[in-house]
């Protein structure tokens, strides 16, 4: 049984790198959506402390 020229499997040549800038975007996205979700915590929180409590 012979094999086909392209059927190499996980042997073949690997796909190209993901580029740099597109790591640079992904990282700049999860760093702001970091940020965003602190400052919403922050604002909550302080928002629910300057409520009066009522029992």
């Amino acid at each position: 049984m012979t094999r086909s020229p392209g059927a190499d499997g996980f042997n073949s040549r690997s796909a190209p790198a993901v580029s740099s800038r597109m790591i640079d975007a992904v990282a700049a996205s999860l760093a702001l959506g970091a940020f965003a979700l602190c400052a919403v915590t922050v604002i909550s929180i302080k928002v629910s402390m300057a409520m009066p409590f009522h029992p």
